[in-house]
């Protein structure tokens, strides 16, 4: 089956947070949302087709993970990352950002050390203060385009720490973090006794030949000290379903955290989570995954080669896995991270994520997103080299 990536999907008016979120928080409607990480596209109809199936069965009642949503997951994994798991290791979690909240209070305690490394995905942060954890950060460093980490300083704060949240693949920069730079993550945390929570919701949207690694792959290590995180929401475009997991392969971690959430009764999905799941991890969903990826592959280059010609002091950094890109803002002629945000609000009509968001590493770039119809991305990408001439960038 031919997908349409083309098609126009009116969702003003639908409750949703990329439009009607905006409104609410700007009070007008003049302005392109490109900031929160969900996709333009339509919701693939397998997706669709599940939840419909599953309504007309026309009670809404109290649902347990089938014996299908753990087959789906080891098999997919199994498949396309070559990641051996077993019922066992997994446990339903009711969204990432919640599943690292618990995770960091059933790990640690009020006081503890948690390292992370900015600019990084900006809950990370806010889930450490908000539960009183002592942040530590472990900031990366831009290396022709992309970002990279910085083991000297690593090493000289990790001792001490109870966790380490990492990003793999990196939001919002979009490294792909290669086995030898995992492993040298691995070896240290489990040197210091430091446990990793993997944020990897981004791991099968690698593009152009990128290969991601698993975390629990890049060595023995890795497996004995981590807690990873997943789910298909962002990839096939359904965050609205809520429907997540974490694996992990060291029994001590297993026990503290899945306790941790069996008691805290968030441990089961609603009607519609196991479903869509099992029906995304199949042929017909890796299928419409390879055509979403190829879609946007095609939209970054076209932005990359757009600003080039037209906006050139704009530098993307070109993300290696998703649909979402750090624009780098460093050689425009802007005083201040406020006049960046005005400049791309109030002369290019455009939201983006500001980048101080997820850290003061990135406070003069902008994170936008790439997951829209063609038609709509050339319309604000010529809102944006209009913006640039007047201001004669």
């Amino acid at each position: 089956m031919q997908y349409d990536f083309d098609k126009h999907i009116e969702r003003r008016g639908t409750d949703c947070l990329k439009y009607d979120g905006l409104y609410q928080m700007l009070g007008r409607s003049d302005v392109m949302p490109l900031w929160v990480a969900d996709m333009d596209f339509e919701t693939p109809p397998f997706v669709i087709s599940t939840i419909e199936q599953r309504l007309k069965q026309g009670v809404l009642g109290y649902t347990v993970p089938p014996i299908g949503f753990y087959k789906s997951i080891i098999s997919w994994m199994e498949r396309r990352h070559s990641v051996s798991l077993k019922a066992e290791n997994i446990h339903f979690v009711p969204g990432i950002v919640p599943a690292l909240h618990h995770a960091v209070c059933a790990l640690t305690e009020k006081g503890d050390k948690v390292l992370i490394q900015p600019p990084v995905y900006h809950p990370f942060a806010h889930i450490i203060d908000v539960n009183e954890r002592t942040r530590v950060e472990n900031p990366l460093h831009i290396v022709d385009g992309r970002f990279e980490m910085d083991f000297a300083d690593l090493e000289e704060k990790l001792p001490g720490c109870k966790v380490m949240i990492l990003c793999n693949p990196h939001n919002p920069g979009g490294t792909v973090w290669s086995p030898e730079v995992l492993e040298r993550v691995a070896r240290l945390c489990h040197k210091h006794g430091v446990t990793v929570l993997s944020d990897e919701i981004h791991s099968d949207m690698a593009l152009c030949g990128h290969l991601y690694t698993p975390f629990v792959n890049c060595c023995a290590e890795a497996r004995d000290i981590s807690l990873v995180m997943n789910a298909p929401s962002k990839v096939f475009n359904m965050p609205g379903v809520v429907v997540s997991y974490c694996y992990s392969m060291a029994p001590a971690i297993r026990e503290r955290y899945f306790t941790f959430l069996d008691q805290a009764d968030v441990a089961l999905g609603n009607i519609f989570s196991y479903g869509c799941l099992e029906a995304c991890y199949t042929e017909e969903g890796e299928e419409w995954l390879g055509q979403m990826l190829d879609y946007v592959a095609g939209n970054i280059n076209m932005v990359c080669s757009f600003l080039s010609e037209h906006c050139p002091k704009i530098k993307p950094m070109r993300t290696e896995a998703s649909f979402l890109v750090f624009l780098d803002n460093r050689e425009m002629p802007f005083a201040s991270p406020e006049e960046m945000h005005e400049f791309y609000l109030n002369k290019a009509g455009l939201y983006l994520n500001e980048g101080h968001i997820f850290g003061k590493e990135g406070e003069m770039f902008m994170r936008i997103n790439l997951a829209l119809p063609r038609a709509e991305l050339t319309l604000a990408l010529n809102k944006l080299q209009c913006a640039y001439a007047e201001i004669g960038a």
